[in-house]
């Protein structure tokens, strides 16, 4: 049966709000997730919060499922107020529901790159925001997951958390440095794109293999010229405007489409 915890002084309250900070989630090995539809998401592709809390007057019976395999995986389920999920979530208008995980394995090992067509590669990528776009982008085109390269923003914030709407649980997600990332793709089959405003190349106008491997650089700086020149291939999108750039989370759902969008008209 859940219990209830309603002060703030809880020790329970206190190692949850401290999950906030990157330091205390890297200590602990978990991390928050917020909302009944983020929760049951992550149920369905098999995770199970470690503790899950919710507003003592919330009823549902996605919550009742969720609450029923917490506890039957072990779990500790707690009925809470509003002020607690205020003070756990650091949001004015909390969630109802909000569930702590074991922090995920980001080896790039258990990369399988078989299992997907499509990969992501994001390089020094640094808004939590475009880290959730880019995974729920990869989820809308069927991509196997994120490789984090190099010192990107932790998928594991709570805001990065929060703005994968739950994507972040149906993608696989693995961290390197580059010169980890490149040792590991050329040991097996994979075609590297990058995106250049210096490509010759139009990014409708290449034949795209499978794996495919979208790189994307950081926001401000784009790629590194030596990443560039690791590519397989560099495409750019054509800019007909003032603006010189997109957005990278946008570059790479554009890409992302055109690359499956390609294969399916091969079919």
């Amino acid at each position: 049966m859940p219990r209830q915890i309603t002060a703030f002084s809880n020790p329970l309250v206190k190692q949850v709000r401290g999950l906030r900070e990157k330091k205390n989630r890297r200590r602990e090995g978990l991390f928050i997730a917020e909302g009944l539809r983020i929760l049951t998401e992550a149920r369905d592709a098999g995770f199970v919060p470690e503790i899950l809390f919710y507003w003592e007057h919330t009823q549902h019976p996605l919550l009742d499922a969720l609450i029923a395999e917490t506890e039957a995986k072990g779990g500790d389920v707690v009925e809470t107020s509003s002020d607690i999920l205020h003070k756990l979530s650091g949001k004015d208008n909390p969630q109802t529901v909000l569930g702590v995980y074991r922090a995920l394995d980001l080896g790039l090992e258990r990369i399988d790159r078989t299992a997907a067509p499509l990969w992501i590669v994001a390089q020094s990528l640094r808004d939590p925001g475009n880290l959730g776009t880019i995974l729920r982008t990869g989820d809308a085109v069927g991509a196997g997951g994120l490789i984090l390269v190099d010192d990107c923003v932790d998928p594991f914030s709570v805001e990065a958390v929060r703005a994968t709407m739950g994507a972040l649980f149906t993608q696989r997600i693995a961290a390197a440095s580059w010169v980890d990332f490149v040792g590991w793709l050329r040991r097996g089959e994979g075609q590297l794109i990058g995106t250049s405003l210096k490509a010759t190349h139009d990014y409708q106008q290449p034949a795209y293999a499978k794996p495919a491997f979208i790189l994307v650089g950081n926001e401000a700086q784009g790629l590194p010229e030596d990443y560039e020149a690791e590519c397989d291939l560099l495409v750019k999108m054509p800019m007909l405007g003032k603006a010189d750039s997109l957005n990278a989370a946008v570059a790479t759902a554009v890409m992302a489409y055109e690359v499956i969008n390609q294969w399916r008209r091969q079919r």
